[in-house]
């Protein structure tokens, strides 16, 4: 297998879907070698099996808005691979929603579950829907068109779908509840459920605090405390905020935050009282960041730029969308003397970046590897689930921390290089690829 051979052939057959071209790009790269070493891979042509998905379901979602006007939207399904499990992976509802990027995202889904360890297999969906200034009523009858049309290809053993970009829980208990309407059963269909009717504690924070436990992880390598650390994070949604909040309780200093209007910037670090006023706001009211500095002064907001050549940090935890870091920003990130970057987001680092990350050997965690505890505490949302059973917070918080801890000795097992560096690229690819490898030569050609 060559990389650059089969990345011109599915340009070839995939025009103009940029975002699963780089994705697939990083991990070829990554596994080519080891790939080779396994002819019988080659001979049943497993890579091409791998990039290409097993299915994608494409149709129009027609919804009526307040006004009574019919508005239509365009949604998918990806699934991926399922190999190791079930389908599983997010729902994102997002204008900039479109058919690369959730192949993208379902690419990189497959091996982040397989690095959990868990039975779970890779998809993604969504739609170019915006529940961005949308009315309850909006939001639900557009949930309810979309899951009309899904409910037939998801379930409990066959694909199990969550929140993401603009699906939260109100999103997630509307799609839900449509979905048992229509399928007449009540069963652990998605994760990121509320408690009330199956959810699990942790969930919520899962990402967040996952990526923090990889990152403590990664610290500990080079005998780093995390206490006083300027840490950069951008984004201010679920995996931001809850990022941000187990910093705080670490004894770090967040310097930053940002939505799609620009970014927050507190030179000192966020105090407790200040990050408690941005959590309600964006969890509870669903407000902009701007506002903030109507309470808090002292604080700077910077329309529409990211967090990155902003401000001094010795971390930085991007965790809002794909590409929000360049090449300059690298740069930029480097020069101010930052030495981990452990994301949040799925691939928000560009190429570029991604290779001057590593060509400074700082700590660099990729997405799907640090930001895994969030689709790992689904899993554990659907054991309890089948289980008819509601594990404590401690539980699950154990068990998530326990689940980052083996994803990183993962990678350090597949990303030693021998000098004392560790490549996470390299490890969480090689691990996460082996497994699901493996997997696909038991079960045939399928």
């Amino acid at each position: 297998m060559k990389t650059s051979e089969v990345i011109s052939e599915l340009m070839r057959r995939f025009p103009n879907e940029p975002e699963y071209h780089q994705a697939v790009e990083e991990v070829l790269t990554s596994i080519e070698d080891v790939y080779n070493k396994h002819p019988e891979f080659e001979r049943v042509n497993l890579i091409e099996r791998l990039c290409i998905p097993d299915r994608i379901f494409t149709f129009r979602v027609s919804w009526v808005d307040d006004s009574g006007k019919v508005r239509n939207n365009m949604a998918y399904r990806v699934q991926h691979n399922n190999a190791i499990g079930p389908y599983k992976g997010g729902i994102r509802f997002h204008s900039s929603v479109n058919l690369s990027i959730l192949k993208f995202l379902a690419f990189e889904q497959t091996f982040k579950n397989s690095l959990t360890t868990l039975a779970m297999g890779g998809a993604k969906g969504g739609s170019d829907f915006s529940p961005r200034g949308k009315s309850n009523m909006e939001v639900m009858r557009f949930c309810q068109a979309y899951i009309a049309e899904l409910w037939r290809h998801i379930g409990a053993d066959t694909d199990v779908p969550a929140g993401d970009i603009g699906v939260g829980a109100r999103e997630v208990g509307y799609m839900y509840g449509y979905y048992k309407k229509m399928a007449r059963e009540f069963t652990g269909t998605f994760t990121g459920k509320g408690l009330t009717f199956g959810g699990s504690l942790i969930r919520p924070e899962a990402t967040g605090y996952g990526n923090c436990y990889f990152l403590l992880n990664m610290l500990a390598t080079k005998g780093i405390d995390i206490k006083g650390k300027r840490v950069a994070i951008s984004g201010s949604g679920n995996v931001a905020t809850y990022t941000a909040k187990k910093l705080l309780q670490l004894g770090a200093k967040v310097v930053s935050m940002s939505d799609s209007d620009g970014s927050l910037i507190a030179p000192d670090g966020f105090t407790q009282e200040q990050f408690d006023h941005i959590f309600e706001l964006k969890t509870y009211m669903r407000g902009r960041l701007y506002e903030v500095v109507d309470t808090y002064p002292d604080l700077k907001y910077y329309e529409r730029k990211r967090p990155w050549k902003l401000v001094q940090c010795d971390i930085a935890m991007p965790s809002a969308t794909q590409n929000e870091i360049d090449g300059s920003d690298a740069d930029a990130l480097l020069a101010n003397g930052c030495f981990a970057v452990s994301e949040g987001a799925n691939m928000p680092s560009t190429k570029e970046a991604v290779h001057k990350f590593l060509a400074a050997k700082i700590l660099y965690a990729p997405g799907k590897a640090a930001n895994a505890g969030g689709v790992a505490t689904s899993g554990l949302e659907m054991a309890q689930n089948s289980q008819k059973l509601s594990w404590s917070a401690e539980e699950v918080d154990k068990k998530l921390s326990d689940i980052m801890a083996n994803i990183h000795a993962q990678c350090v097992r597949y990303g030693n290089e021998g000098d004392g560096y560790v490549n996470y690229v390299k490890g969480a690819n090689i691990a996460g690829f082996m497994k699901v490898a493996e997997a696909m030569m038991a079960q045939g050609v399928l």
